[in-house]
Formats: C-alpha cells, structure tokens, sequence
C-alpha cells in the first residue's frame, strides 16, 4: 500500500504562484494525492467573526466545491479566484486527486513552514517573483526563506512573464 502524499502548493494568487500551481499540476500531482493549496492573509485586518476562531491555528481544510464558491471565500477573507479554481478543478478530474485549501493569517514564510510541520506536507511548491538583489535583501524572499527552513522538499518554480 502506498502512503498518501500531501503536496502543498503555496498560493497567493499573483501569476508567479498561479504558474508554480499549475507546474505542480503537470510534474508532480500524481494520482490519489492530495493537493493542499495554502494561502496566507495579514494579520488583524478583518472584522471578528469565523476567522478569529483559525487565527492561530489556520482554518479547517476547505475542500474544493467549497473554495470555488465566492461567499464561502469572502468568509475567510480571501479573494475567490476563477483562474485557480479552474486549473485546480481540470486537475483533480484529470489526475483524480482530493483538492483542499487551508487558510492561514500571519507571516507568510514562519506560517508556509508551520504548515508543512502541521498537515503535515510531503513537498512544498512555491512560486518565485523573481525580485532583484536589493528588493529581496530589503524585503526578504518567501521561496527563500522556506528553502532554508522547511522541514520537507521545497521546490521553486520560477516565474517567467
């Protein structure tokens, strides 16, 4: 019997992370996986309501049929995307693959490697930006940072216009 593996793919909906998703989908998504998207929001800029319940801990897994509807997203403050939820859907029907979402709110590099240690992940795929030297020494880099601190395979598809 084979172990179920969990690919992360992190998801910020910009076309870098929107191209590392669908790189994943075509080289590493294999039948019977689950694909997780994660996507982090900012800290603190919501109104209390459900999200205040997952602000520590992320948000329960949101299955596909679930994050393809616009009010299920606006709950957890997250934009719904048709983009995504389109590649995501051709890919689970083609690869027969179980798609969810978690929802995180913080730090984008300290809560990308939290979910890896907490879903727990078998890989990660992030996107790159593609910023330059100065930008990424004054902003720091996400793909980086997880590079260097994750806890399982990190891979990162690099984002060309």
């Amino acid at each position: 019997m084979a172990t179920e593996r969990r690919i992360g793919v992190a998801i910020d909906f910009s076309s870098s992370s929107k191209s590392a998703l669908k790189w994943a989908m075509e080289n590493v998504i294999r039948k019977e996986d689950r694909l997780i998207l994660i996507t982090i929001q900012p800290e603190g800029n919501y109104e209390k309501g459900e999200m205040q319940l997952w602000e520590g801990i992320g948000s329960p897994f949101v299955p596909l049929i679930e994050f393809s509807d616009p009010a299920t997203m606006k709950k957890y403050g997250v934009k719904h995307d048709p983009e995504v939820v389109e590649i995501v859907s051709n890919g689970a029907k083609q690869k027969e693959v179980e798609v969810l979402m978690k929802v995180y709110w913080g730090d984008p590099r300290e809560k990308l490697c939290e979910a890896i240690d907490s879903i727990p992940l078998s890989c990660i795929i992030v996107g790159n930006r593609g910023l330059g030297k100065l930008k990424r020494a004054t902003m720091g880099s996400v793909s980086n940072y997880v590079v260097n601190n994750g806890s399982c395979a990190v891979t990162v598809v690099k984002h060309h216009e």
